[in-house]
């Protein structure tokens, strides 16, 4: 039941970070995978691992705050494999300015890649999406608590997938047939936290982690898995907590 064989799915922000581990992951579980970014070069990286793992990969640069450009990632996954089973939304931006110096286009750029992009995918997935098809939004533990830094954009981009998961997943759950659901990561070590001041994992976060540990991306990776395979097919309209106990602190 935990098996993809034969099916597609499409993972954005693929270049880097979770996506790279979201994708092999995919692969591993026997789905082609279309991976969209837009750093060409460094997706050529994840579809040689993905295509080492025995699997086709379709590279497809993309803004995914661009709705257009959201479309032509679908046109160039069913021009290549003819279906779309699986989305899985990660792309995203981060910011960590305090609220009163946030710059009015950086605070849209964060909501027009982080929530517009995931919403212009989904619709356009959906479009061609049939009856048990997935589609997946990577929300983050931050839509539910604060974490030491200023985070307005973010925050609220992520808060804003959690009601955009459960609205598509009412909409789409009869017909065509999509189950929407989202996971929201607590904190993995990836390029986004590479920024982050020297010992603030260790002595802001840690305390908070119930299981005393960041997570490994392997494991959020596992849990898109069974959202997108048959093991979950009466699972829709949910945030799944993937964050060590944060959120319970």
């Amino acid at each position: 039941m935990f098996r993809l064989d034969g099916r597609v799915a499409i993972v954005t922000g693929a270049s880097a970070g979770l996506g790279v581990s979201l994708a092999k992951a995919f692969a591993s579980a026997g789905a082609n995978v279309v991976l969209a970014a837009r750093r060409t070069d460094r997706l050529e990286s994840t579809a040689h691992a993905v295509r080492a793992l025995g699997r086709e990969a379709l590279v497809h640069s993309a803004d995914v705050g661009d709705p257009r450009q959201c479309r032509e990632v679908i046109d160039a996954a069913m021009r290549k494999f003819g279906r779309v089973d699986t989305l899985v939304n990660n792309a995203g931006l981060a910011s960590a300015v305090p609220a009163t110096r946030e710059d009015p286009a950086a605070f849209r750029s964060v909501v027009d890649v982080n929530l517009g992009g995931s919403f212009w995918l989904a619709q356009a997935s959906a479009a061609v999406m049939k009856q048990g098809s997935s589609i997946i939004n990577i929300s983050s533990v931050l839509a539910f608590t604060t974490a030491g830094l200023p985070q307005a954009a973010y925050s609220a981009s992520k808060a804003g997938l959690v009601g955009l998961t459960r609205d598509l997943a009412a909409q789409w759950g009869r017909n065509p047939g999509i189950r929407v659901n989202s996971l929201a990561p607590g904190f993995f070590e990836t390029e986004m936290t590479e920024s982050y001041a020297p010992n603030y994992i260790s002595d802001t976060l840690e305390p908070r982690f119930l299981l005393g540990r960041a997570g490994r991306a392997e494991e959020l990776a596992a849990t898109a898995i069974w959202l997108a395979s048959p093991a979950a097919g009466y699972v829709t309209g949910q945030t799944v907590l993937v964050d060590g106990g944060m959120s319970a602190t």
